[in-house]
């Protein structure tokens, strides 16, 4: 029987809850025998005026967040995921997940971490999370921490 997920995307950034989602969304894939997608986000607004303007700064959190999510790549493979992918882009996390990363890898299923907060879906959920969970046009798996 073909799993009803086919392709999944989890979003990382060394947060537990987001390791958390990792985990999951490897357990998954496997269970499932589907393809993993690792997406990681540099985050703009992470970034000072100066840092933001100086090319070779910008480019070696890049290189660093690619070689960060390499490890995350053979971490799903060491586990057993047969087929894994990664995804580094930039912007608002949330935002760039839902209308840049989603759109060109096609998954099924996006997961995410969130910490439980009280009051409210934003601070239920995280600003990022609550945002993909509202935007995404596939289904969200949430796993809290």
């Amino acid at each position: 029987m073909k799993p009803y997920f086919e392709k999944i995307l989890v979003g990382v950034d060394d947060s537990e809850d987001a390791i958390k989602a990792f985990k999951y969304a490897i357990h998954r894939a496997i269970r499932d025998d589907v393809e993993l997608i690792i997406c990681s986000v540099l985050e703009d607004d992470t970034l000072n005026v100066y840092q933001a303007l100086d090319k070779d700064y910008v480019h070696g959190k890049r290189d660093a967040l690619d070689k960060h999510i390499r490890e995350y790549q053979q971490q799903a493979l060491d586990a057993g995921v047969k087929n894994v992918r990664v995804f580094v882009a930039e912007g608002d996390a949330g935002e760039t997940i839902v209308k840049t990363v989603i759109p060109q890898v096609h998954p099924d299923l996006l997961v995410i971490g969130s910490k439980a907060k009280k009051n409210g879906l934003p601070q239920r959920l995280g600003s990022q999370a609550a945002y993909m969970v509202k935007n995404t046009p596939i289904s969200v798996m949430v796993v809290r921490k």
